[in-house]
């Protein structure tokens, strides 16, 4: 069985001042992630902003981040597409680098109906069976809604093993957790919903706080499985309001903007993103203060 932990770093992608990927910074960080509460790096997702990133950078920030944690982390690759044919051959590339997953979201722009969805994903994966598929909802930025049948269906297939949930919805994973098997694992997509996703069937977040806070994920996710809820919901309220600064605008321009201010060299976002407005630097740096992270 699949096993790709409980805290999946939804990772960023470092700039140089040029705008030209920061490799030997990506590297650095990777190897920081996994050594501080990070079971595996989704690199290349929206976090990665993909959607400005080169196949060809892509590919390379792969084999540099896989080998960076060899042996430390699981790395799963972001290579969905609103192309299924680009998607395919995208994963396939993926799969010949020895990767341990891969992300495919849900098609954008193109609004396929369900069928549409069921056929994209079941392609991608017939063409790459030994590489273990992680699907991803986010109707927010895709314009469509995975449904839960949909979901179920698509979980018959062998390496079709996770979805990452970023609907915001409860009763939608509480479905998805109804209609599959256990094996089927259920990962939060919003680092907020964590807790209560894990109390409805979930295993764990494709986090975006996990850059500055992945070892406090890690004792709480790991104190809900043992029992101790009181310390799991005493965890997430005194991260919440930092989930909340990390998402006070698009991502990942709040998290770069951390990472900055912590020292790391990971640059701006490429545009059509825009650099944090100060309020946003101010409300980090306050809630980054309460936590002892400055």
């Amino acid at each position: 069985m699949v096993n790709f932990g409980r805290v999946l770093t939804a990772m960023i992608t470092p700039f140089n001042s040029d705008g030209s990927v920061n490799y030997e910074e990506a590297e650095k960080l990777s190897i920081w992630l996994a050594e501080h509460g990070t079971d595996s790096l989704l690199v290349c997702g929206t976090t990665g902003e993909s959607p400005t990133l080169t196949w060809d950078e892509e590919y390379q920030l792969f084999q540099v981040v896989q080998k960076a944690v060899a042996g430390k982390a699981k790395v799963i690759a972001g290579t969905g597409s609103n192309s299924t044919k680009e998607a395919m051959a995208a994963t396939e590339k993926a799969a010949k680098l020895g990767l341990d997953g891969s992300l495919q979201v849900v098609p954008y722009y193109n609004k396929p109906p369900q069928s549409g969805l069921y056929e994209h994903f079941k392609a991608i994966a017939l063409a790459t069976p030994e590489l273990p598929i992680m699907l991803y909802n986010i109707p927010g930025r895709t314009g469509k809604n995975m449904e839960p049948e949909t979901v179920a269906k698509l979980a018959e297939i062998p390496n079709i093993v996770a979805i990452k949930e970023a609907s915001g919805s409860l009763d939608r994973a509480s479905q998805i957790r109804h209609l599959t098997s256990p094996e089927f694992k259920i990962y939060s997509g919003d680092d907020s919903l964590t807790l209560p996703l894990l109390a409805i069937g979930g295993c764990g977040v494709v986090s975006v706080a996990s850059h500055l806070v992945g070892e406090k994920l890690q004792e709480m996710v790991g104190a809900f499985e043992t029992g101790k809820v009181e310390l799991a919901t005493e965890i997430h309220l005194q991260l919440f309001n930092l989930f909340k600064a990390l998402f006070a605008t698009t991502n990942p321009i709040p998290v770069k903007a951390a990472l900055n201010i912590l020292g790391w060299k990971v640059g701006s976002t490429r545009l059509p993103l825009s650099e944090a407005p100060t309020e946003v630097v101010e409300k980090l740096k306050a809630e980054m203060s309460k936590l002892g992270l400055l």
